[in-house]
Parts: structure tokens; C-alpha cells; sequence
């Protein structure tokens, strides 16, 4: 008999996950939940051409400022994945508990991951799981990172290194927009939480500019942004030497936005010297979501994770490298696919009881080798290549 999932939010990550899982996660139906039941509606049709009809999509309206419409839309299902932005996720996963459905999300704000992680004897009563932050950046690169961490007999570096760009640089940023203006903003706000010298640190975002050659790609430049690492300086505290992670962009793209910072352009609201109040962020999201949009130019998603330390008291060094392209078959966009194919596989975790009740780090969870195990059958294709020292 096949599981029954609630999607939550029918956006560009939540129709890849449904589809995912539809094809992937022994589903026999997949709840489509959408604010908007046009969306929803649209969604099934898309994905009944895609999948066909073994598998039943069923859209319905959620509203998740309304408790009650939210149990309508995940009572009865194994598990609830969250696509809707990240603020409302708490909220979801309380209702998820309650209900007796596991719970995940995509993730990107570590704050309300721990949030969700608070949750976690309630959570353990009720039989459910919940696990944060599942999608790619945080989500599959600290899943290779916990693979490393169970295969290397001394793990003490880990370096992640991560970025969805159009294949070849397009408009004054050399980048286009692949999710939410929000989300974007979010990254590149606040800090990223590392460990250095064996204990957690903060470090501001666009602080630390560095180069990652990338076959294919040439140079690229990566920068410190925030989310990234989720939990993982935490859980690995006494275990590592340092932890990090960065954002990979085309060269001249962190210029641009530093100064954009120092501008004040992500500033929710400002006050002129005249006292007149304006929202420049408001103008920067409509200017990107209006300038940096090129459908025409496809995208890929890149990803390295490089640990070093000791195996069978020698040196090594273990890279990870996963690229992800467009999928001109289902049309679904290289980030899309990136980031909801690693949480449909979660979801299919929990669905098959692999993933303890409670509320837990997804590091610490999911059975990191299995799961690396069964990423190609997600279309996740890693490349590891080890060398001594």
C-alpha cells in the first residue's frame, strides 16, 4: 500500500516535490494545498500529464493563517511537506504534530528551525517526526557532510559550497531570479554560523569573498551568506574543526550587492532628511523580479563539499560534487528540481518510519549512508573523489 502526502504550497519547489514523490516515494496520492485553488487545480493537471494515473492529485484550498484549513489539508496523510515561505512554518509543523502527520520543510532561516526543533517532545507523544531544513543548501549538502562524518574515521574540515546560477551569466548581476525575492534577501542578510578553531562563530554575510574553480563554469566567487549550515556547527561542536558555508556566484555579482547593502536597498523602510518615509526593499524586490527574470536562459545548480581529516590513520581529502541541470523533459528548472528532490526523499523517510519520532536536525535523523545510498534514484547523481592529504 503506498503513503498519502500533503504539499503545502504549489509554488515552483512544492509542484517539483509533489512530482518527486509521486514517482519516487511509493505515493498512491498526493494532497495539492494551495492558498490559491487555481494554483492547486493547475498544479494536478500538470502533474497527471507528467506522472499519469497511477498516482491521484488531489488540490485543495489552504489558508495557513486558518488552523482549521490547514488539518483539512494534512489530516490522513503520512507526512506534510512545507513549501510555503519559511515564516509560516512553526505554525504548520504545531498543526502537523496535533494532527499526528510528520512534518518537514525546505528551509533557509535557522531561527525558525530551532523553532520547529523546540517541538520535539510533543512531537516524540504523538509518533511524528519533524525535520527542518531538507532542501539543498541547508538540506542535501549537510546530508553529504553527514555521510563524510559516518565514513571518515576523523572528520576535522568541512567546507560547502553552494549556488544556482543561469548557465551562462546574463544582466548586471550575472544571475537570475530562481526563487523568492524574500528567501534571496534572507540569505544574503544577518550571519553565518560556522565553527572556526573547533567552536561556533558568526560571521556577517558578504564578509569573506573567495574563488572555487568549477569545470565548465571557470571562476567562480563565493560569499558568506546566512542559513546555510543550519544546525550543523551545533551538532558537530567537539566533532570538527571548522564548518562553513558560502554562495557561489558568477565574478562581479557580491560587488554589486555590498553595495546595494550599503545603500540601504534592502532596507524595509527609511526616513529621507526631509522626513519622507520610503521602502526601498519593496523597489529592489520589484527591480530584480523585473529585471533579473530570463526564462530564456536555463539554469544549473551547483554544489561541492569538501571535507579533509583522517581515514585508517592517513591523510584524506573527500570532495563531493553534484550539478543539477534544467530538465527540458518536465520542464522543471535545475533549482527546483536541486532543492525538492533531497526533501522528497526525506519525506519518503519518514513515510517509511526510517526517521525516529521527535524533532531532530536532519544531520542527525536521517540514516546518512541509506540516504546517500538512494539519491540517485532521485535523479541526485554525486561524484566523490578522495586524494591523501
Amino acid at each position: 500500500m503506498g503513503h498519502r502526502y500533503t504539499v503545502l504550497g504549489c509554488g515552483r519547489q512544492g509542484v517539483a516535490l509533489a512530482y518527486d514523490l509521486a514517482k519516487n516515494g511509493d505515493a498512491d496520492s498526493v494532497v495539492l494545498a494551495d492558498s490559491n485553488e487555481i494554483a492547486a487545480k493547475g498544479a494536478a493537471r500538470r502533474l497527471t500529464e507528467l506522472v499519469g494515473t497511477g498516482v491521484g492529485f488531489e488540490p485543495v484550498a489552504c489558508d495557513v493563517r486558518e488552523p482549521d484549513s490547514i488539518v483539512r489539508a494534512i489530516e490522513g496523510s503520512a507526512v506534510v511537506a512545507s513549501c510555503v515561505p519559511y515564516r509560516h512554518n512553526p505554525l504548520v509543523a504545531r498543526h502537523a504534530v496535533a494532527t499526528g502527520v510528520s512534518f518537514l520543510d525546505q528551509g533557509g532561516n535557522t531561527s525558525v528551525g530551532r523553532e520547529e526543533l523546540a517541538m520535539h517532545e510533543q512531537a516524540a507523544e504523538q509518533g511524528v517526526s519533524i525535520v527542518p531544513d531538507c532542501g539543498l543548501a541547508p538540506g542535501l549538502a549537510n546530508h553529504l557532510a553527514a555521510h563524510g562524518m559516518a565514513t571518515i574515521d576523523e572528520p576535522e574540515h568541512v567546507h560547502v559550497r553552494c549556488g544556482g546560477l543561469p548557465q551562462t551569466p546574463v544582466g548586471p548581476l550575472g544571475y537570475k531570479m530562481l526563487f523568492h525575492f524574500e528567501g534571496l534577501a534572507n540569505e544574503y542578510s544577518g550571519y553565518g554560523e560556522y565553527l572556526r578553531d573547533g567552536q561556533p562563530v558568526r560571521v556577517p554575510t558578504l564578509s569573506e569573498l573567495e574563488t572555487e574553480e568549477f569545470d565548465g563554469y571557470g571562476t567562480l566567487e563565493a560569499d558568506v551568506t546566512s542559513g546555510g549550515t543550519s544546525t550543523c556547527a551545533e551538532t558537530w561542536r567537539g566533532r570538527l574543526q571548522s564548518y562553513d558555508y558560502k554562495t557561489l556566484r558568477y565574478p562581479g555579482h557580491w560587488n554589486v550587492i555590498r553595495a546595494l547593502f550599503a545603500l540601504d536597498a534592502f532596507e524595509p523602510e527609511i526616513q529621507t532628511r526631509t522626513g519622507e518615509t520610503l521602502h526601498p526593499r519593496a523597489m529592489t524586490r520589484a527591480l530584480f523580479e523585473r529585471k533579473l527574470d530570463f526564462p530564456e536562459v536555463p539554469d544549473v545548480v551547483l554544489l561541492r563539499v569538501r571535507m579533509t581529516g583522517r581515514h585508517a590513520g592517513q591523510p584524506i581529502t573527500r570532495v563531493y560534487d553534484v550539478t543539477r541541470e534544467f530538465d527540458e523533459a518536465t520542464g522543471f528548472t535545475a533549482m527546483e528540481s536541486g532543492t525538492a528532490s533531497p526533501a522528497a526523499l526525506v519525506a519518503h523517510f519518514q513515510a517509511r518510519g526510517l526517521v525516529e519520532p521527535g524533532a531532530r536536525p536532519l544531520e542527525v535523523c536521517v540514516p546518512p549512508v541509506q540516504f546517500f545510498e538512494e539519491l540517485p534514484a532521485h535523479g541526485i547523481q554525486v561524484r566523490v573523489t578522495e586524494t591523501p592529504g
